[in-house]
């Protein structure tokens, strides 16, 4: 007999941004339901294997649930999250899954259901119902698409884009001004499936990994040319001597066919297929050049009957792009430049919800996309401008009882190289399911709440920052004081401000973990810096206010003694005081 569910929101996806969607809305009171495809939590972070997230590093951006998932994940990760040159943080995929697991199963109102996937969406005009599952039918006031692909947009003909726009349409400067031999071979941005490398030391004799059906050695030539290969293993590494291979040059990354994926499932499913050997491919292909020290870590995903993954591949690929709401607000690279206007509503009225600040980054296998830049030197190395993403750009213009949470809002094909990162989907979750939580309360439906919509809470509960100040991280006194009084005395007409005058500086810390060294300032250039010790040269980054600060100060040649996190695989020291 087929069982029936009644909720007030319901959460279709367990992704980086549905985890956190189906979080928010609970502990904001909501009686919520997730539904999830596979045991494991996280999505992007966690299933698809991307262990290594990008963008909103800074400490100022470290807020809502990805500082809280930062701050769990150190202290439960053995041996900390410096270990690679692409990320400041990585970890192992199952200590994340677990953390998520427990975070979800702890928390009241929030029931979590495995194992089902989506047949139809549940509509009555323009308004979602809910949705009907493999097994059951659950009933939903608000229903909020979090999947990989965003599936329900088609299953509930929810208007929605796929591929690309022209410049005439959006007026942005990097998109095509017509089609082009790239925007045809490739609608999307191409996943990649990821696969995890262990190096079982010199003179080991790891197990042979065989190539695929669709082998072919030249399709990895010259795959980390320019790089040293200890260092292009070592951009993805993770603890306990593995390598996560996410590599974009002659890599993992696939894209043959990419229109398959929204087919049908037997053409996803092929397309996944093909991926997935792909990945296979290059671990063999570098096992082959590198030597047979490296094998397969196999003990690195659970395996499941229906997947094609598990062991040591992930257990899905890493989808940079899906179907696109056609929303509210669509967000275009004009949003996500520096100096961009600030979001708002019709009225005037400050609508932005999640700080993201990678810079546009495009996968094309062989392929590149000249982009507008978005980047500035900060502690020490290059990092991306700030930008908004506005609450608008996660509700359909006409369609009502439904928020998106993931990769699947409102955005352009060429903003979304910006928009697409963990964290900042994480931000877009936690604003969505805040967003549901609310309208539930208030009686009103997401569109209602345009141009009435009380963001304190979402700064106050959620301590989800709003405004991108780089100088004012979550743990400073006056950081929710400024986050408030911002939106209090928001002035449309003026870009959003990137400082503030704040009375005292974010205090540096000494925690366990960090070493102590000593030695010579070495002022490369601007925000450019080494430490010459008696043994070697240290480049110097940092992610805290106060340090940027303070080594922008300093002289060539002037003795200082650093405290932080020596990461010898980048290699670097992340500073987090100094004296």
């Amino acid at each position: 007999m087929r069982q029936t569910l009644r909720t007030e929101v319901l959460v279709v996806g367990g992704g980086t941004g549905g985890v956190a969607a189906a979080l928010t809305a609970a502990r904001a009171g909501a009686q919520t339901v997730l539904v999830s495809e596979t045991p494991w939590l996280g999505g992007m972070l966690t299933s698809a294997g991307v262990a290594a997230p990008d963008g909103n590093e800074l400490m100022a951006w470290q807020t809502g649930l990805w500082g809280q998932f930062l701050r769990a994940i150190a202290q439960r990760q053995p041996g900390g999250l410096d270990h690679a040159w692409v990320s400041f943080f990585t970890f192992e995929p199952k200590v994340a899954a677990d953390l998520f697991a427990e975070w979800v199963k702890a928390t009241p109102h929030l029931t979590w259901i495995v194992g089902d996937l989506p047949q139809a969406v549940l509509r009555q005009g323009d308004r979602i119902l809910g949705v009907e599952f493999t097994g059951l039918t659950i009933h939903a006031q608000i229903t909020i698409d979090a999947t990989e692909l965003g599936d329900l947009l088609a299953l509930g003909q929810i208007p929605h884009r796929w591929g690309w726009e022209w410049q005439a349409e959006t007026q942005e400067p990097s998109a095509p001004v017509a089609p082009t031999p790239l925007t045809q071979t490739y609608p999307v941005q191409a996943p990649t499936w990821v696969v995890v490398l262990q190096d079982y030391g010199e003179g080991a004799t790891a197990p042979e990994i065989l190539p695929s059906p669709l082998w072919e050695e030249r399709k990895f030539s010259g795959a980390w040319a320019g790089y040293d290969p200890q260092h292009f293993l070592n951009y993805g590494r993770l603890p306990g001597n593995r390598f996560m291979l996410n590599w974009p040059q002659q890599g993992n990354d696939y894209g043959v066919g990419l229109e398959r994926l929204v087919g049908s499932p037997q053409a996803r499913q092929a397309f996944c297929q093909e991926a997935r050997w792909h990945a296979q491919d290059f671990a063999c292909y570098i096992q082959r050049h590198l030597g047979r020290r490296y094998g397969l870590a196999e003990e690195t995903f659970p395996r499941f009957p229906a997947s094609l993954g598990g062991g040591a591949y992930a257990l899905h690929p890493y989808y940079r792009e899906s179907r696109r709401l056609i929303g509210l607000t669509t967000i275009q690279e004009q949003d996500i430049l520096p100096n961009a206007p600030p979001p708002v509503d019709a009225q005037g009225h400050y609508t932005g919800i999640a700080i993201g600040n990678y810079p546009n980054d495009h996968h094309y296998p062989g392929m590149e996309l000249p982009l507008m830049p978005k980047s500035i030197r900060w502690g020490g190395r290059w990092t991306g401008t700030p930008f908004v993403v506005p609450y608008t750009s996660l509700i359909p213009q006409r369609v009502e009882g439904f928020l998106v949470a993931e990769k699947n809002i409102s955005v352009t094909h060429i903003a979304n190289g910006a928009t697409r990162l963990q964290p900042l989907v994480m931000g877009i979750g936690q604003g969505a399911g805040w967003l549901a939580a609310t309208a539930i309360r208030q009686g009103k439906s997401p569109q209602e709440l345009v141009g009435a919509l009380d963001l304190r809470p979402l700064i106050q509960a959620c301590q989800q920052g709003i405004f991108p100040f780089f100088n004012l991280p979550l743990q400073h006194p006056e950081w929710e004081a400024w986050q408030l009084r911002t939106l209090e005395t928001f002035d449309p007409t003026l870009p959003l401000p990137w400082t503030v005058a704040i009375a005292h500086p974010t205090p540096m810390t000494v925690t366990a973990g960090m070493q102590t060294l000593r030695g010579e300032f070495v002022k490369l250039g601007e925000q450019a810096y080494q430490l010459h010790t008696d043994r070697r040269l240290w480049p110097l980054v940092t992610l805290h206010p106060t340090v940027n600060e303070r080594l922008q100060t300093y002289r060539d040649g002037q003795p200082i003694t650093v405290t932080g996190f020596v990461n010898p695989y980048a290699p670097w020291i992340r500073v987090e005081h100094v004296a």
